[in-house]
């Protein structure tokens, strides 16, 4: 689903930009952060979160903790450990829960994890800095952990590196399972986006779960290597922390993550990095601006579609040098001829609305008087 809000203003840091969406249970919010920064949103969920309140195995893995109480509990995330009390409270077991939890050493694993903690009336001992599985492990292994039990409630999927290393530090784990990925009810949208990042027609895709890589990778099927290239070279990637962003850094895509986790410092880290992608120009008379599907002229931005933005991306990427028919077909989707060129190039002339911008050389073909 695209979503946009009324056409911002052109000094709006994300004017002409069209970003990726992956996520699903903070999807608005994140794509009206974006879009109040001038950007048109793809929202396209590469996996659901189904609650496994009724799950046989977390309520035998919180029996387990009742029964063996932990040394430590890892809290992964703030919906996790919300979803296991209320579970608890639906067996009638979350107040033993809470006394074994309270006896604890307790690692909240983010902010997030922190603050479903500590809102839960209990009291965490320590928070890794870059908020990373591989922190937690080195952490523990140093106070050291032979014959404890450590509790890690999942972030929505085993993690069998983790427990395999706590596990040869010499201490028993008990995985507990909140909730679980699933794949999303309509996958149609997520087909789409794997398309457009194909085709070069996002600028941006934001990633805010490790397991939504891989999702997204897995719908793209055959189409992976291409979609794999345009994350490496043309589309920037966004991930709201190093866990999610370690799967695309494992297939060498950059990546680019804020400081902290959050939402908003996640957005604050595009709006950086975004213009700095724009090509600027001045071209007879006027200053044009390439910032995504749109183009500024003189301050006025206008929006493109995607045969006239390529034919001026070609023709920008060489300023002052005439590029013939064919070679400006090579820059419109496969099964256009020539004619589409002409065409192309008409309706560019119509969306700029600058005299002299796209200039005509008879029997040679176009260019920008850069």
């Amino acid at each position: 689903m695209i979503t946009a809000s009324a056409l911002a203003a052109p000094t709006a840091s994300l004017s002409g930009y069209t970003i990726g969406v992956t996520s699903d249970r903070r999807r608005d919010e994140l794509a009206a952060l974006l879009e109040s920064r001038g950007a048109r949103v793809v929202i396209a969920p590469a996996l659901r979160i189904v609650p496994i309140a009724d799950d046989a195995v977390l309520r035998a893995a919180t029996r387990a903790c009742l029964e063996t109480p932990p040394d430590i509990v890892l809290v992964n995330t703030g919906i996790g450990m919300r979803g296991w009390l209320e579970a608890a409270e639906g067996w009638g077991l979350a107040e033993p829960l809470r006394a074994v939890l309270s006896r604890a050493y307790l690692v909240a694993r983010g902010p997030k994890a922190r603050a479903a903690t500590r809102s839960a009336g209990l009291h965490d001992q320590w928070s890794p800095e870059g908020e990373s599985y591989a922190e937690v492990v080195e952490h523990l292994a140093a106070r050291g952990i032979a014959g404890m039990t450590v509790a890690m409630q999942l972030h929505g999927e085993s993690q069998p590196e983790y427990t395999e290393a706590l596990e040869a530090a010499k201490a028993r784990v008990i995985e507990v399972p909140v909730y679980r990925w699933a794949a999303p009810l309509d996958p149609a949208p997520l087909h789409r986006l794997v398309d457009l990042i194909a085709g070069r027609l996002v600028d941006a895709v934001t990633f805010t779960s490790a397991p939504a890589v891989t999702a997204l990778l897995s719908a793209a099927g055959p189409s992976t290597d291409t979609l794999l290239d345009a994350l490496r070279g043309d589309i920037l990637t966004a991930c709201v922390g190093p866990v999610t962003a370690a799967p695309l850094r494992r297939h060498d895509i950059p990546v680019v993550t804020p400081a902290r986790a959050r939402l908003s410092a996640l957005v604050r880290t595009i709006v950086d990095e975004l213009p700095k992608r724009a090509i600027r120009l001045e071209v007879a008379g006027h200053t044009l601006v390439l910032r995504g599907h749109a183009a500024i002229v003189d301050g006025d931005l206008r929006p493109l579609a995607p045969a006239p933005m390529a034919v001026l991306r070609a023709l920008a990427a060489m300023p002052g040098r005439v590029l013939s028919r064919a070679a400006l077909l090579r820059a419109l989707p496969r099964g256009a001829d020539e004619h589409a060129v002409e065409m192309a190039v008409a309706r560019l002339r119509a969306g700029l609305g600058a005299p002299g911008v796209i200039q005509t050389v008879v029997k040679r073909g176009y260019r920008l008087p850069a």
